[in-house]
């Protein structure tokens, strides 16, 4: 239970928020105005995780391709209209992205007990921490606050969400754009010890890059043919052993040249995250105390709040 004086001081800066238009964002944030918000969302998200344990990997995704375009505010929700082309088909989320319905669903049972509250931007960051919680790994905070932005950029997806394709220098680069260190993209990265990711985005490192463990490699090319355009959305494990259990499988794999991804290798390459990579790989405490920490910093990452944007009834669609 939160001490008297944290709520008083979360209630303040609730009633601030709203006369200032850089309001902050506090764990107690729908304390007074929807009180059953966190044990809504968390009991949706048990029930979707348990019905197909991969959503939980999907749910976590969509926070962060979220919070990487234009901030944390809810826009990967938002299906195209007439005057803007949203983020569903962006190359990194086309195909890709998924969860939306569970979403839609948790939305649907928030409006029915405190509608037009919750937004769907707070949605999105409390079902993240939900799914990895409910798959084993590390809780924390969840700042809350954001509001819902009324436009979305499929540009910007296409721009700010980092590639399977890129280097450490650029996965650097994408990271410190977003206010994240290189201990944040080491940390957020091990994510991937669950979820699963297309043919598309493995197929050349499989056939055509050498520091990967070569059964590693072989035992992936029977579902991802070398030719472009044939079994594209065929899937394979980001982390073969346990990929629907969180944990820091990820790292090891990495020492061992069997990171799936072009950019999951290149954390471990000789290069200056090989010392975090080895780390993790042998403390888990260490990597869920420091992803746990990096989550509210990327959940932090330009929220809308005070008169911003708006608290959607609908996430699919501005107000």
């Amino acid at each position: 239970m939160m001490k008297i004086s944290s709520l008083i001081a979360c209630i303040v800066l609730f009633i601030s928020s709203w006369r200032t238009v850089n309001g902050q964002l506090c764990p107690a944030f729908y304390e007074k105005t929807c009180p059953s918000a966190l044990s809504t969302i968390k009991a949706a998200v048990k029930q979707a995780v348990a019905k197909e344990k991969r959503m939980g990997a999907s749910l976590l995704r969509l926070h962060f391709h979220d919070c990487f375009v234009n901030g944390c505010d809810g826009s990967i929700l938002l299906d195209d209209t007439p005057t803007f082309t949203g983020e569903k088909t962006a190359a990194p989320n086309n195909n890709s992205v998924r969860g939306f319905d569970v979403i839609d669903n948790i939305k649907s049972k928030l409006e029915a007990v405190c509608s037009g509250v919750v937004s769907c931007a707070d949605i999105l960051a409390v079902a993240a921490r939900d799914s990895v919680v409910e798959l084993g790994g590390p809780s924390w905070t969840v700042m809350l606050g954001r509001r819902d932005s009324t436009t979305a950029s499929q540009g910007s997806a296409n721009t700010s969400i980092p590639a399977p394709t890129l280097n450490l220098t650029a996965l650097i680069s994408s990271f410190r754009a977003q206010g994240l260190s290189t201990t944040d993209l080491v940390a957020l990265s091990g994510s991937h010890t669950i979820g699963q990711a297309r043919c598309t985005n493995f197929r050349a490192r499989i056939y055509n890059e050498t520091k990967i463990n070569t059964l590693f490699a072989s035992s992936l090319k029977a579902n991802c043919p070398s030719a472009s355009g044939s079994g594209d959305n065929n899937l394979a494990p980001l982390d073969r052993l346990t990929p629907t259990f969180f944990e820091n499988n990820y790292y090891k794999n990495l020492k061992s040249q069997k990171g799936l991804l072009h950019s999951d290798q290149q954390l471990f390459m000789g290069g200056s995250t090989d010392s975090q990579v080895t780390k993790y790989s042998l403390d888990q405490n260490t990597f869920f105390k420091d992803f746990a920490a990096a989550m509210v910093k990327m959940g932090n990452i330009k929220p809308l709040t005070g008169t911003k944007g708006q608290i959607r009834k609908n996430c699919r669609k501005p107000n």
